[in-house]
């Protein structure tokens, strides 16, 4: 369901221009006033989702309301008369190795969207038009969307979660530093002389990294949630799917947040995210790896979900094995040669 709404997400991002250009052709209103009713529709549709559409089962039975299921199960209702078990996020705390897993999921959507913003913003052309400019970057973004979540797919089923997630973060980060440090020296050392030719090859290295990065950035925030998903027990999910996603939300307003100030700091705003990718390459290795995995239902399934060795089993149990071997020789051998 994780996958289906980022694909949802980037369609509707794809059709937005379209529900733009309907709006601006309506009669007798503001285009700007029908493209935000158009907006919020939806939203106010959603709110009788809670009456319409019933409790997910895993949930209830994980959290043994069991009276909530007689709509289900019947059968449950008469033979099972437990109390109800609450389950709030912030039992999440008392956990060893599950608040910790959420923290750097949280962190990876943060700078993953954060850093998104950076690329977009590298991209763009200041001599374009601002009709031209707008239309052009916004379907290129879009674009980029679509081949990440193309891609993301079959990236993650061939390296696994915390593979491709690794993957994607380490890709971000070289092309935030590579985008930082290495047009500034070819601007102060190599090309001194011919100002044209270096703007040129600026311009042209920053929208290759910037493409490069929104594409590995866009990834990470994909995988960051869908991970989440898949590592959080069900009594929790909402919650620990809320925090993620309240930290993607977090890092987008970073950009509205530049664009009221006019850019200023934006050079600093970048540095900042580009050294949390390097922070959360490092905080990946600590999470697990749920591939062939069954869902955790309680708090306890949870904390089954620690970082493999990076030693194979069968090398492991070797290095632990006692090994009783005879080294009386060495000793006469040492002995004899004094």
């Amino acid at each position: 369901m994780t996958m289906v709404a980022s694909f949802l997400k980037v369609g509707g991002q794809l059709l937005m221009p379209g529900v733009a250009a309907l709006c601006h052709h309506w009669p007798n209103r503001d285009d700007w006033q029908v493209l935000q009713i158009v907006i919020i529709s939806p939203f106010v549709l959603m709110l009788p989702y809670v009456w319409i559409f019933p409790e997910s089962l895993r949930w209830l039975l994980a959290t043994q309301h069991y009276k909530r299921m007689s709509c289900f199960l019947p059968e449950l209702e008469q033979e099972l008369h437990k109390k109800p078990q609450r389950s709030c996020i912030v039992r999440m705390m008392s956990t060893r190795n599950l608040w910790k897993n959420i923290v750097v999921l949280c962190v990876n959507s943060l700078t993953g969207y954060g850093i998104h913003h950076c690329f977009a913003r590298s991209m763009m052309d200041p001599e374009a038009q601002p009709t031209a400019l707008c239309h052009a970057d916004y379907y290129t973004m879009a674009g980029i969307a679509v081949a990440t979540c193309l891609a993301l797919c079959p990236a993650v089923g061939l390296m696994g979660r915390r593979g491709g997630l690794l993957t994607f973060m380490i890709i971000t980060a070289l092309a935030s530093l590579l985008q930082l440090g290495l047009l500034n020296l070819i601007g102060k050392y190599s090309l001194r002389h011919d100002t044209v030719l270096r703007d040129t090859l600026n311009r042209k290295f920053s929208v290759a990294f910037s493409i490069i990065g929104m594409f590995s950035s866009h990834a990470v925030s994909t995988l960051s949630i869908f991970f989440c998903a898949e590592i959080t027990p069900t009594v929790i999910r909402g919650g620990g799917l809320g925090l993620v996603l309240a930290s993607a939300g977090f890092g987008m307003l970073t950009a509205p947040i530049m664009e009221l100030h006019n850019q200023k700091g934006y050079f600093l705003h970048h540095v900042i995210f580009a050294c949390c990718t390097l922070l959360c390459i490092i905080c990946l290795l600590l999470l697990p790896e749920p591939r062939g995995q069954p869902l955790p239902e309680s708090l306890a399934d949870g904390e089954t979900f620690t970082r493999q060795t990076l030693l194979q089993h069968g090398e492991q149990h070797l290095l632990l094995a006692k090994c009783d071997k005879d080294y009386s020789r060495v000793h006469d051998t040492l002995i004899a040669d004094s």
